[in-house]
């Protein structure tokens, strides 16, 4: 849909509209000519380092979101045991010193266990749990029991979907990242649940301004001269709102908490990791990893955007990341009307970029908003480290000057610049069919626990490369590779650490959106001129 509610017409009535018209912005794109294989500088991983020197692309935010990894680090990774525990792990393979984080099992225990009645709580919904898990897992087992469970995987992933979301919100979180995760689920229950992404029931406005009312300590009328009568989209931890400023006339967005979300949130995450101690045998088996790893980096991330404030500081920081670039747009947040229940943001006046007919119709440069919409993921990644980590296209808007838009930062992820600097070599290494050095940097991004043997995997990542890239540059299709890649970790003992399966499923949303507007757009080609422009700008 357009970034405009039909139901704001119809909006609780209180003013007059204001309409945001953003100042005209030249583009600029500075490409190189097409890279010739093997062509690229031998040392590439020094990109970083000499990023770092060239100044401005290591700056204040990234600097408080991700310190980089240090010697002492990579000495801990040598030394790490069974004795370490997973949130341990977690920062040794990411190289970023977290200092502060809202996750811990043992804060997660404390919080569960504080309430009165904690005890029947738990066992209660542990119950529930386990009947609905345990009678879904059961019809599977009769499935291939019986020989059918290939003519039935349609059935039971809907079944799935609609299993998740009635086991409420932290179910249907955990079905978004499953979503991502060809290392635990099958493909084609990935797609299925793909749609949790976008179709999740809204709870009564009623409720929702409730809550608005209690965090701004005043009423709606006060603030607001008009609020839509119907959410402009829902999610699994929150609903969206336009509304309009009673003091400016500026147009708002409105994000608004679940309510009572957060102890449902704390209990789940309790019972998650209980149930994960009784399947590390079969985890470690099928992912080299215990599944309490698991558990602990969901539930790192869930309770990071369960709280907006700190949504509110990554906005913020992507704000001061672009603050230079003409071609990206970052709304601004009202922080004196924010708080942990409630985030108010600059409403973005733009187009859904899966709608070419609309951004035609609209006079925008489809080619030319595609160039920016890949340069602006690539800077995320390899110059802030810094990068949106949810950019399905309802997140992603065009704006009428060509700009591109992005809204929803609850999920961000971090790259630490040696994570940069591997994924940079597994480039080169790709270019170079160096499929035992890929098969290496498998180990150093934390695909592969240390010490495995990596024999098995190097013959089937040459088989994907090979017959994938075989095509040219102007040919490659980065979901064929992703789909023969998802086979290849389903299949071998990988886990796919958490912030590269969000840089995965980034890249697969930007080569969608590129095919939905331009069908002959040259996805990787441009990606990789890019680059080449990013690396040599940077020396």
């Amino acid at each position: 849909m357009d970034f405009i509610s039909t139901n704001y017409a119809n909006a609780v009535p209180f003013s007059t509209d204001h309409k945001y018209a953003p100042s005209q912005a030249p583009f600029h794109a500075a490409v190189l000519k097409r890279s010739k294989k093997r062509s690229l500088p031998v040392r590439v991983s020094n990109f970083a380092a000499a990023a770092s020197e060239a100044g401005g692309l290591v700056n204040g935010a990234t600097v408080r979101r991700s310190l980089a990894a240090t010697r002492e680090n990579e000495a801990r990774a040598l030394q790490l045991g069974k004795s370490s525990s997973a949130l341990e792990q977690l920062d040794i393979e990411r190289g970023v010193c977290v200092p502060f984080r809202k996750y811990s099992p043992e804060t997660v225990r404390n919080k569960v266990l504080e309430s009165r009645g904690a005890v029947l709580s738990l066992i209660s919904r542990g119950v529930e749990i386990v009947w609905n898990l345990g009678f879904y897992w059961s019809s599977l087992m009769y499935d291939c029991f019986v020989g059918r469970d290939e003519e039935v995987v349609p059935y039971r992933a809907r079944q799935l979907r609609t299993l998740l979301c009635d086991l409420g919100p932290s179910f249907i979180k955990a079905g978004q990242v499953l979503a991502n995760r060809p290392d635990i689920i099958r493909e084609d229950y990935m797609n299925e649940l793909c749609i949790l992404q976008d179709d999740v029931p809204p709870f009564p406005n009623k409720v929702a301004f409730n809550i608005i009312e209690e965090e701004l300590g005043q009423p709606l009328e006060a603030v607001f001269s008009k609020i839509s009568s119907q959410t402009i989209a829902a999610a699994s931890l929150g609903q969206v709102y336009r509304a309009t400023l009673r003091a400016s006339g500026e147009d708002v967005a409105i994000k608004v908490q679940r309510p009572q979300i957060e102890p449902i949130i704390y209990r789940d995450l309790f019972l998650f990791r209980t149930l994960a101690s009784f399947l590390n045998g079969i985890s470690l088996q099928k992912l080299g990893c215990n599944a309490e790893l698991i558990v602990d980096e969901f539930g790192e991330k869930l309770l990071e955007e369960l709280d907006y404030t700190l949504e509110a500081r990554n906005i913020e920081d992507f704000l001061e990341n672009f603050k230079d670039d003409p071609t990206v747009k970052i709304p601004r947040v009202y922080k004196q009307l924010s708080g942990s229940r409630v985030l108010v943001m600059e409403w973005i006046d733009g187009i859904r970029c899966t709608n070419p007919q609309a951004i035609k119709e609209g006079g925008i440069d489809v080619n030319g908003f595609l160039t920016v919409g890949v340069s602006a993921a690539l800077r995320q990644l390899l110059e802030f480290g810094l990068f949106h980590g949810d950019p399905h296209p309802g997140n992603i808007f065009a704006m009428r000057d060509g700009r591109i838009a992005y809204v929803d930062f609850g999920n961000v992820a971090v790259l630490s610049q040696q994570n940069k600097q591997i994924l940079i070599d597994a480039v080169v290494h790709a270019v170079n069919e160096d499929y035992v050095e890929m098969a290496n940097d498998f180990t150093r991004l934390g695909f592969l626990t240390p010490g495995t043997d990596v024999s098995p995997i190097i013959p089937a990542l040459e088989a994907i490369w090979q017959n994938s890239s075989g095509k040219g540059l102007s040919d490659f299709n980065f979901r064929s590779v992703t789909g023969k890649f998802n086979q290849l970790v389903y299949n071998y003992p990988i886990r796919i650490p958490e912030r590269f399966s969000l840089v995965i499923r980034s890249l697969l949303t930007q080569e969608g959106i590129c095919f939905t507007l331009q069908r002959d757009f040259k996805f990787l080609e441009v990606r990789i001129k890019l680059l080449v422009s990013l690396f040599m700008f940077c020396y």
